[in-house]
């Protein structure tokens, strides 16, 4: 069973992979922090705060593609 942690680099994993975005760019446009991707790859545990900014900078991706 995955961790919140893991599951929760498994959707940017799976964002990143259906939109392109580089991870660098990712971290820049979600919360200006272009390693961010990268130190969660490597262990970095976010607070809950910083969750729900990623959760919904996704989101607002997601619904600019569908419109």
């Amino acid at each position: 069973m995955k961790s919140p942690a893991e599951t929760f680099l498994s959707d940017i994993e799976a964002f990143l992979s259906e939109t392109g975005m580089s991870a660098s760019a990712f971290g820049w446009a979600a919360l200006k922090d272009r390693n961010f991707v990268g130190d969660l790859r490597n262990g970095r545990m976010p607070n809950l705060g910083l969750v729900a900014r990623v959760q919904d900078f996704m989101a607002s991706q997601a619904e600019r593609q569908a419109s």
